[in-house]
């Protein structure tokens, strides 16, 4: 199996300086308390094949080892294709180096019924060091196609790995050595970007969710951009990734003013929808802390996801009833 080193994340704060690998007394005294966390990846109902597959790709993490991307995705694939929910494909396929890569997408919808749904984006690893929400991710999909019922009413488009060339070399960058995301909406000439833009535009998200590591932070926090409602799905989706983080609630958090977690700025040039699309979807970006067990980042990010979910539902619902 072909493999490349399992390499620590870098922040985009790597001018600065300070102890990152573990959290100082200070920090930890800005953390609310976490409950244990436990490392149930896979349910009973899982055909053995998709068991025997995600094995695998754990094996090699243990040893500290990232797989190439068939063999990452290959438990996913599996599932999919036994699925009357889950479907996979590739956004775009293109080659770096010689080497063939392609953006792996997911579509999940709980029933063919033919029916307006919410149309929610969920993007991980566009930075390529961040494994945390990659397998975050591949777990929530799973977990969608074995409890239906947490996708009811939406139709997801999930990309579990947004910078595969990153992936692959385990760099925060691209293979050109672009942070991809400062480069959306930007003119960018970077294929990961230019595909995800028309992806974006193509799709016209009623929400969009990105996630990441920061392995700057004590705990688990993340950002709220643009309306309200995104402040609204928030703070029950730190809530809920408590069961398996502690939430970061230092009022200075990656440079923002933070409240209990919640950062309402970002920078420029991140994964988002256009300016110019109409309405504005919700967007939020949750952000694990990369020096936690990668076990209990990828809890917190099933969590956080089934939490946004549902909160939206119930916002839709009640819209309906006024």
């Amino acid at each position: 199996m072909k493999t490349t080193p399992l390499r620590t994340p870098r922040a985009a704060r790597s001018a600065q300086s300070g102890d990152r690998g573990m959290m100082s007394s200070r920090a930890g005294a800005a953390v609310v308390g976490v409950k244990p966390a436990s490392e149930k990846l896979l349910s009973p109902r899982v055909s053995a094949s998709v068991q025997r597959a995600a094995a695998q790709v754990l094996e090699q993490l243990s040893r500290q080892h990232r797989p190439a991307l068939r063999e990452l995705l290959q438990p996913l694939y599996l599932q999919a294709a036994k699925s009357n929910c889950l479907r996979a494909d590739a956004v775009s396929i293109w080659e770096i180096a010689g080497e063939t890569v392609w953006l792996p997408r997911f579509h999940f919808q709980r029933t063919s019924v033919v029916k307006d749904r919410i149309k929610v984006g969920i993007f991980a690893g566009i930075h390529g060091d961040e494994p945390a929400g990659i397998l975050g991710l591949m777990d929530f999909i799973r977990e969608l196609d074995e409890t239906p019922e947490i996708g009811r009413d939406f139709e997801l488009w999930l990309y579990p790995v947004c910078n595969p060339g990153g992936y692959l070399a385990g760099t925060r960058h691209s293979p050109s050595g672009k942070d991809l995301n400062r480069e959306f909406w930007r003119g960018s000439q970077e294929q990961e970007v230019r595909v995800l833009e028309r992806e974006i535009q193509a799709r016209q998200f009623d929400g969009i969710i990105a996630l990441h590591s920061d392995d700057t932070s004590p705990g688990f926090y993340g950002f709220a951009r643009g309306d309200v409602l995104a402040r609204q799905l928030l703070e029950p989706a730190l809530k809920a990734a408590e069961v398996a983080q502690a939430r970061d609630v230092r009022p200075v958090i990656d440079g923002f003013h933070a409240v209990n977690g919640m950062i309402y700025d970002s920078y420029d040039g991140i994964l988002s929808a256009h300016r110019e699309q109409k309405p504005q979807p919700f967007e939020l970006i949750l952000e694990s802390p990369a020096v936690s067990p990668l076990v209990e980042q990828r809890r917190a990010f099933s969590l956080a996801l089934a939490s946004v979910l549902s909160e939206y539902r119930k916002f839709i619902a009640y819209g309906a009833n006024l």
